[in-house]
């Protein structure tokens, strides 16, 4: 006859892990990273930032250095399994066949409320999930339906969407909703990769010292960012800033006016935060890129609108006229090729060749095209 054997309990003291996040102030070498996260920590109606980079280059640590950075904000990360209903929430519909009242059960965005929803490696998500994260995060507000039963409420959080180029393109309709986006590259230069190294090394050492070193900075740059969103409703955009807005826009040959409107509230967050009452044009073309360039149609210069002037030009080399000689629009050149056609020869009644302008599915400038 077999006995059982008991197995005597294990007292183990588990010492509960903390994480300390990297500062942002001693981030190295990413001032445009830099400058799109406080943008949109300012104005999280722009729609979120997209970075798109290889594997190390400090995507999830700005993330997690931008949270840090806010006063109480916290830091939600969306799992590549997450449901739709983990994600927006659920309504607990049987509550009401109990007791005649319908709860909530608050889904990422309603924890993510007042910071930051990190998303990983977005471009792997499904289309859906990416749809419902863009509009609670261009509107502020999430929308819970279930059975003919709807509930709101606000969920205002910056969005940070990474993705890895290599593993998979974001279909250019979610691309166009992402408010801001940049392209992050290894960095090639010998300092600055060792002034990286140093100030990682550092933080690994001892994330304590590198936080007091920090400190002064931090708390100095948190309270711009508190400061500069509430002054937001106080800037105006004068007519000259939205004609230079629409001009750029129109230039850069985007589908839509998401690029414009995007451009100002990038441009407003940028005057707040630099403690100004009203937006210039030089505010626009500093912002422009970050609104410009995963909307740019592939093949398209990086220039600004012509006959704006001294207005027009940006100190920016990115954003200097190219020095290749135009070819032409599409249809200016299709109607060249008609115009030029040879006389049909063969049968009478036979018409030359009329070329025919096609469809194609289009890259934007910057981001690689899909892999066969």
């Amino acid at each position: 006859m077999s006995t059982l054997m008991s197995i005597p309990e294990l007292d183990i003291s588990l010492e509960p892990a903390t994480r300390a996040a990297f500062p942002f102030t001693a981030l190295v070498g990413q001032p445009q990273l830099q400058r799109a996260l406080q943008l949109a920590a300012i104005d999280p109606g722009i729609g979120g930032v997209l970075i798109s980079g290889p594997r190390g280059t400090a995507k999830s640590t700005a993330a997690r250095a931008l949270a840090a950075l806010l006063p109480g904000a916290p830091f939600v990360t969306l799992p590549l399994a997450a449901s739709l209903e983990q994600l927006v929430g659920t309504l607990n519909v049987e509550d009401a066949l109990r007791d005649g009242q319908v709860r909530l059960a608050p889904g990422l965005v309603a924890r993510a409320h007042r910071g930051v929803l990190y998303v990983d490696e977005v471009n792997l998500l499904p289309d859906a999930l990416v749809d419902a994260l863009l509009d609670v995060a261009a509107s502020g507000v999430n929308t819970v339906e279930r059975d003919g039963i709807s509930r709101q409420h606000a969920a205002r959080f910056v969005l940070v969407g990474t993705m890895n180029p290599e593993e998979g393109e974001l279909r250019p309709q979610l691309l166009d909703r992402f408010g801001l986006s940049l392209a992050l590259n290894n960095p090639a230069d010998a300092e600055q990769r060792t002034a990286i190294l140093r100030a990682r090394l550092g933080f690994d050492e001892d994330p304590a010292a590198m936080g007091a070193q920090h400190e002064e900075q931090q708390r100095a740059l948190g309270a711009a960012l508190v400061a500069a969103r509430a002054a937001l409703p106080r800037l105006v955009w004068p007519d000259e800033v939205l004609q230079h807005a629409a001009a750029r826009a129109i230039a850069a040959g985007v589908d839509g006016m998401r690029a414009d409107l995007v451009m100002l509230r990038a441009a407003r967050a940028l005057a707040a935060l630099e403690g100004r009452n009203a937006v210039t044009v030089e505010d626009v073309d500093a912002v422009a890129e970050l609104a410009l360039a995963h909307r740019r149609p592939e093949g398209s210069a990086v220039t600004p609108p012509a006959g704006t002037g001294s207005s027009g030009s940006s100190s920016n080399p990115s954003l200097s006229p190219s020095s290749s000689p135009a070819t032409g629009s599409r249809p200016e050149r299709l109607q060249d090729q008609v115009s030029q056609a040879s006389t049909p020869e063969g049968d009478w009644g036979a018409l030359a060749a009329q070329p025919e302008g096609s469809t194609r599915v289009r890259a934007r400038a910057g981001w690689p095209p899909k892999k066969a």
